[in-house]
């Protein structure tokens, strides 16, 4: 009998847990591995923090924003609206350095960390991770 509470007191412990996932269904899969040097020409937006560049990213992504937040950080996003996933023409473009929008829901986001300040969209923006060894800034999931 004591076998049999301490299993229904497990799920009832870790079944709110399992609910709380954020759920990006909605927003296509693409693998995304990505080497750029932000210091170059080529990614001159990228020089200073607070500056931003949009990337081609591998289908069905509709593109990644990435972000320099400091001298040695840096954020990649989805472009692809967590809301408006399903719809070819919602995509998240930048609106100020600090700011993003989807462009037909209307949903803002803060860039420093992905999260919806504005909107209908109740998840933050689908982030990549990234690693930077002071030349190379590596782009993935």
């Amino acid at each position: 009998m004591k076998f049999l509470y301490r299993i229904l007191f497990l799920l009832v412990m870790f079944l709110p847990v399992a609910g709380c996932d954020d759920d990006y269904s909605d927003v296509p899969y693409a693998y995304i591995d990505i080497y750029i040097n932000p210091n170059s020409t080529e990614y001159n937006e990228l020089n200073t923090v607070n500056g931003w560049v949009y990337l081609k990213g591998t289908s069905p992504s509709r593109g990644i924003i990435v972000c320099r937040i400091s001298q040695d950080e840096f954020m990649a996003y989805e472009r692809t609206c967590p809301y408006d996933a399903d719809k070819d023409n919602a995509i998240v473009e930048v609106e100020s350095p600090l700011v993003a929008v989807d462009s037909l829901c209307g949903s803002r986001y803060i860039l420093t960390d992905g999260s919806r300040f504005d909107g209908p969209a109740k998840l933050p923006l689908k982030q990549y991770r990234t690693n930077y060894n002071g030349a190379i800034l590596h782009i993935y999931n």
